[in-house]
């Protein structure tokens, strides 16, 4: 287990996640599949070429998913009780085919929870950004994560 307790966290707490993925085709041919995604920007190449961006953009839902699926280990990996929501996602700039994503987390939010004593609730904030730096996907979450057993 490499996921905090609730007692380990503090409001402004950071974490640059160790893991890097480079996006791949099959990832958004997958994705896109999976979803029922007709969308040609993600799926038709001459199409995209015809579009502002000049290639196939990746399926948001990919980027969202794997930002947060990167924040896992170093945050809720064995502690997490239910993920509560997402909130505010913001896709400032396009994912394309060959970018390479990393992910930073912070601790936005803190509060025991209300109705579970033997847990409290986190709220992140993550944030995707390729390899040029540029923020591609962020959003906040909201986690329900197990206090330390006694």
């Amino acid at each position: 287990m490499s996921g905090r307790y609730f007692e380990d966290w503090a409001s402004g707490d950071q974490i640059a996640h160790p893991i890097r993925r480079t996006v791949t085709e099959a990832d958004n041919l997958l994705i896109t599949a999976l979803t029922h995604n007709p969308q040609p920007l993600h799926l038709d190449a001459e199409y995209a070429k015809g579009t502002e961006f000049g290639q196939v953009v990746v399926n948001g839902t990919f980027t969202f998913s794997l930002m947060v699926g990167i924040s896992v280990a170093e945050t809720t990996l064995g502690t997490l009780v239910a993920n509560l929501g997402y909130d505010a996602v913001k896709m400032p700039m396009p994912v394309f085919i060959g970018d390479t994503l990393r992910v930073e987390t912070e601790v936005i939010e803190l509060r025991a929870s209300g109705s579970r004593p033997k847990a409290g609730i986190v709220t992140f904030a993550h944030r995707a950004f390729n390899q040029r730096d540029a923020i591609v996907c962020t959003c906040t979450r909201t986690a329900l994560i197990q206090r330390r057993p006694a």
